[in-house]
């Protein structure tokens, strides 16, 4: 919505503040009323504020407040989402990551955070430029929205690395784990389909390192830090290999 201009506001305020003080003139001279001066300048400040304030309400202060709101929400939008991809952020993430650990010792059920790294991604961008590159993350990142559940959180932390939080897996360990494989399996498959951009087909896969989550205490930079342990490991056994973190 757009906001409402000084210039505005001002002859909004003008416009209706004059238009019912001349009806009020109108109706106090058509109903002669014995009082005095002060009596009736207090009679007409009443009048005036009890018809005024609706139509105030109405085009000047209700306009303000919803074009505000909008301008918090877009600022809010902005702070927390990638640009490029429009999935959430590192800041984001880490904010869905913290409420998360939590839920996971409340309620006693497993999850993992999937650490994907793009692998052939630099190649992508010496080869057909950053434009490329560009549409290599996008549609990445819209795959990886495709395949994730309703409470799982895809998000991209930064260059080409994503994120998947995957939530309520299983109260038992080994099955949670089991899923994340075959999650990460799926995501790897997804990738690594062929990206068409300017009649040239591009070519990627992911390597995934998992930290599984279970009732331990954790802080989230430990979280990160594991996964990306267990990514490296992956990344160091091939292309398009998924590692779970294993102290």
């Amino acid at each position: 919505m757009q906001s409402l201009t000084t210039k505005q506001v001002i002859v909004r305020i003008v416009s209706i503040v004059a238009s019912v003080e001349f009806l009020i003139m109108l109706l106090l001279g058509f109903v002669p009323l014995k009082l005095s001066l002060i009596s009736k300048a207090v009679l007409d400040i009443a009048l005036l504020a009890l018809i005024a304030t609706p139509p105030l309400y109405i085009w000047v202060i209700n306009p303000f407040v919803a074009a505000r709101d909008d301008a918090l929400d877009q600022i809010k939008h902005l702070a927390h989402t990638d640009p490029l991809t429009q999935l959430p952020n590192r800041r984001l993430v880490l904010i869905h990551l913290e409420k998360f650990m939590a839920e996971i010792v409340r309620h006693k059920f497993c999850g993992a955070v999937l650490l994907l790294d793009l692998d052939g991604f630099k190649a992508v961008n010496d080869d057909h430029g950053h434009e490329a590159g560009d549409e290599v993350l996008i549609e990445v990142a819209k795959r990886l929205q495709s395949t994730t559940r309703s409470e799982d959180v895809a998000g991209r932390l930064g260059g080409d690395e994503f994120v998947i939080l995957a939530r309520h897996l299983d109260s038992d360990e080994q099955i949670a784990r089991d899923f994340a494989l075959r999650l990460a399996d799926k995501l790897i498959d997804l990738v690594k389909e062929p990206i068409e951009f300017n009649g040239t087909t591009l070519n990627i896969d992911t390597s995934i390192g998992i930290r599984l989550l279970g009732y331990e205490d954790l802080d989230i930079r430990t979280v990160i830090r594991e996964a990306d342990i267990a990514l490296y490991r992956a990344k160091r056994s091939g292309r398009g290999r998924a590692m779970v973190f294993e102290k």
